[in-house]
């Protein structure tokens, strides 16, 4: 497909911040493998955060511009965490440079075996 720019004088470029997502994000199924919330404060903390992936944002403030709840922020963070797309210090949010591949949840993974062990000994009583 031979791409046309549609509206010259829109053009995009960075500007007084600093945000960017590497399209591989998308590509390399970065974006699949996160839920709504994880994405939604993904792209927040891409968004607010300074040339080298740091934004200081408490999380109440995070949770209001949100919409979102505590508990939300708390799952969500953590997940991102786990999948070593940020890092936190408690005051101090990270956005990584992406891993090679997607990384997935360790907790995820974990219930995913529980089950099909759990469904493989109710098949077989085994």
């Amino acid at each position: 497909m031979k791409k046309k720019v549609l509206i010259p004088n829109r053009i995009r470029g960075i500007e007084a911040g600093f945000s960017f997502i590497p399209h591989r994000f998308l590509t390399d199924g970065f974006l699949a493998s996160l839920n709504p919330v994880e994405i939604l404060l993904y792209f927040f903390l891409v968004l607010a955060s300074d040339r080298y992936g740091l934004s200081f944002y408490s999380y109440d403030t995070i949770c209001c511009f949100l919409q979102i709840s505590l508990d939300q922020y708390i799952e969500a963070r953590d997940s991102l965490i786990r999948k070593d797309l940020i890092a936190f210090d408690h005051n101090l949010f990270q956005v990584l440079d992406l891993p090679e591949q997607p990384v997935e949840d360790p907790l995820i993974k974990q219930h995913r075996r529980h089950i099909k062990n759990s469904i493989q000994q109710s098949l077989w009583g085994s």
